[in-house]
Order: C-alpha cells, then structure tokens, then sequence
C-alpha cells in the first residue's frame, strides 16, 4: 500500500512538472523575439522594428494644389515634404566623397555688402564650378527663378523683364516642363536661360549617383523634345540642399550648381504685400548678387517693374548665367 501511495505522489509530481515545463514553453513562444526585459532601472525597452526606416526630406515652400511632379496634393508644391526617402551612404563610391547633407543659407544684411563666406566652403564651390555670387568690383546683378508648378503669373513676368531688357534664368522641373511647354518655349525664345530643378524635387544628398543622373536627364530629355536644344548647363539643387558627392556627380554630368547671395520667404503671400517684395529686394542689393525669386509669388510680380527700374537708377545693370560661368 505505501509503495502504491508513493508511485501516485510521484505521478502527480511528475504531471505537475510537464504542465508547468509546457506553459513556460507556450510564453516563450508567444513573447516577441526581439523584446528585452525591464533594464537594471526598471525601464522596459520596446520591441525592436525589423523594418528599415527612412527620413523624410526638408520642405520649402510654394503654393497650391499640384505638387512639382503633378500628382494632386492638398501641400503647397515646395512646402510639403518629397517622398520618402532612404538616406545615401555618409560616404559613397563616387571618390570616396562625403555625403553629409548641407543646407544652403546666408545671413542677410542691410549694409550692401556681400554675404561673408568661409574660405573652405568657397573654395569647395569652386572645386566643382558651383556659383552662388558674382565678383565684389561690379554692380552686376543676376536675375533666377525657381519655377515648381504655374501659379498664373510667369507670362506677366516675362512681360516685365522683355519691357526692361533683362534676361534671366528659370529653373524648372519635370512636372513644370510637361504642364508649361509654351511658356518654357517662350523663355528660350526671348533669350532667358532654361535650368534644371529636377524631375520630382528630390533632396538629392538622399538618393543615389544613379537616381541623380535620372532626375536630370529626364527634365533634359523634355527640355530638348520641346525646345530642340540639346543640353542643359545649370542647376538649382531643390532646397538648396547639396554634398560634396552631390556636387561632384552633378559636375560630371555637366552641370554648375546654381545656389544664390540673395532670397527671402517669398513663396507665400507677404503681409506687406509688393512693398515688402520691393524693399526685401533692394535692402539686400549688392554686386555681384544672385537673386533668388520665386514665380508663384503675386507680390514679387507685382514688385518686379519697379525692382528693375530702380536697381539700374542706381547703377546696377543685369547679366546672365552664361556671362558669370564665362560659357
């Protein structure tokens, strides 16, 4: 009798052992492979993505409902963000080259004088025949504008600088060339320079060699079906934003990275309306000054007239693109 009490014990203890060994099994299996338990600190760690994840790039700004590449959006074209994107490699293989993103941006001021520029940055302009500033001796002025999507006033502005005699540079995108081929026409036909400002408006430090050459050879290839010129020679980096890399894949493809001395937030409606466009402008005039503008911009339209006058009363003329680059 006690040896068959013992052997029921034993069974019992042994039934209770599986039960607890197959519960401890079941947690495991349910648990998330990749959560830790709480820190030395009592801090409990979230799980761990397997999924990479990318960063969105900067925005700037325009306005209204169609964004650079066409596609409906309820985002201004260049305030919303570009599709995301999986950040280049700090260091890639086009020479080993940096990669680290830099955002173009000048401090402003109302002495005339040219915006300061450390020595390193510009010579590393220079290096890959990047423009941001004309010559310190001559009261030479160079007119750009970024040209996103049409907001109704290109041809006025067009219009004006035929009036003034004034030549300038566009910057266009796919999107722009694709929805504006007669007013892109009309600007190579009146003598303006034609530049490239991508396809999609990519921060180009965030997509590869590869993707670089597309954005532009696209905006080329459209450029020379409407136009029938081969070729452009110049290039706006959407945002402003630029590497050592993004530089020197652009140079090989032919391009001058065209950056600017001289811009303000003149993509929305100003409170002060064409005034402030005006004296935006002519506060901050000095030689050699790449102007910045935006074309979606009522107020610096409106203002443009009498920028143009006033610029040249006070012995300022106008030069291209062309006449800074010695192309």
């Amino acid at each position: 009798m006690d040896y068959l009490k013992n052997k029921k014990v034993s069974v019992s203890i042994l039934i209770v052992v599986l039960f607890a060994l197959v519960g401890a099994a079941g947690y495991a299996l349910k648990k998330p492979a990749n959560v830790t338990g709480p820190s030395s600190s009592g801090e409990v760690y979230q799980a761990q993505s397997n999924v990479d994840e990318t960063i969105p790039t900067a925005i700037t700004g325009d306005a209204p409902s169609i964004d650079e590449d066409g596609a409906t959006a309820g985002v201004p074209a260049e305030e919303k963000p570009a599709a995301e994107q999986k950040p280049a490699q700090s260091t890639v293989v086009t020479g080993n080259l940096s990669n680290n993103k830099k955002g173009w941006g000048l401090k402003r001021n109302d002495t005339h004088q040219q915006p300061e520029m450390s020595a390193s940055t510009s010579a590393g302009l220079s290096k890959y025949g990047a423009y941001w500033i004309g010559g310190p001796d001559e009261k030479t002025l160079y007119l750009t504008f970024d040209e996103g999507y049409e907001n109704g006033y290109t041809s006025r502005i067009l219009d004006i600088l035929k009036a003034n005699d004034v030549k300038a540079a566009f910057f266009v995108t796919g999107h722009y060339l694709k929805s504006q081929p007669e007013l892109v026409k009309r600007m190579v036909d009146e003598g303006h320079i034609v530049g490239n400002h991508t396809d999609s408006h990519p921060s180009l430090p965030g997509i590869s060699d590869e993707e670089i050459k597309k954005e532009l050879q696209v905006v080329e290839q459209a450029y020379e079906q409407l136009t029938g010129r081969k070729g452009m020679k110049y290039l706006r980096p959407p945002m402003g934003e630029y590497s050592e890399r993004t530089l020197a894949v652009t140079r090989e493809l032919g391009y001058h990275n065209i950056f600017w001395s001289m811009a303000f937030v003149d993509w929305v409606p100003m409170p002060g309306g064409p005034d402030e466009a005006y004296q935006s402008v002519m506060d901050n005039l000095h030689n050699g000054a790449l102007i910045l503008l935006h074309a979606v911009s009522k107020d610096n339209t409106e203002a443009l007239d009498k920028i143009l006058k006033d610029t040249k009363a006070q012995g300022y003329s106008f030069k291209t693109l062309d006449d800074l680059a010695g192309n």
